[in-house]
């Protein structure tokens, strides 16, 4: 049987629990992690089992745009060779992937830095290149898969 004191200690750590808000980085950005897919994709049974392919954490150099569409660059072999826009900021991913990169609210493309050129696999409707809107005091999440090795 609980005791008064009890209750009590519960009581306020409900009331304490409703009144603190989630910690929260100041500013706003991106976050995410960089994963590394190559080889064949496809899925396949094996031993009656379906196997999920693993994704590699990766070591990158992420790369900010302006937002920039697919009409002002080159691609060759999957990969950005020239983009007509000047690099706003870049960071290094830790070793298991991951990064993060404060930014001022607006829109942007972001690209990871591969051995032949720039990597982005997402486009919206529009052509822009893997496209991010910041909003202020937001983070926005965007893990990239690097794929251009993949196939499916």
């Amino acid at each position: 049987m609980k005791t008064l004191s009890q209750y009590l200690g519960i009581f306020l750590l409900l009331i304490g629990m409703t009144y603190c808000k989630p910690y929260q980085p100041e500013g706003q950005g991106v976050v995410g992690t960089i994963t590394w897919l190559e080889g064949n994709m496809m899925p396949s049974i094996q031993d009656g089992e379906d196997p999920e392919k693993e994704a590699q954490k990766v070591e990158r150099t992420v790369q900010i745009f302006p937002l920039t569409n697919i009409s002002d660059v080159k691609v060759e072999d999957g990969l950005i060779t020239s983009i007509a826009t000047k690099k706003i900021k870049e960071v290094k991913t830790d070793g298991s992937g991951k990064y993060a990169i404060d930014l001022s609210p607006g829109r942007y493309s972001v690209v990871t830095v591969e051995e032949g050129g720039l990597f982005a696999n997402i486009f919206d409707g529009d052509g822009n290149i893997q496209p991010i809107t910041i909003k202020e005091n937001e983070w926005t999440l965007l893990d990239i898969q690097i794929n251009y090795k993949a196939f499916y």
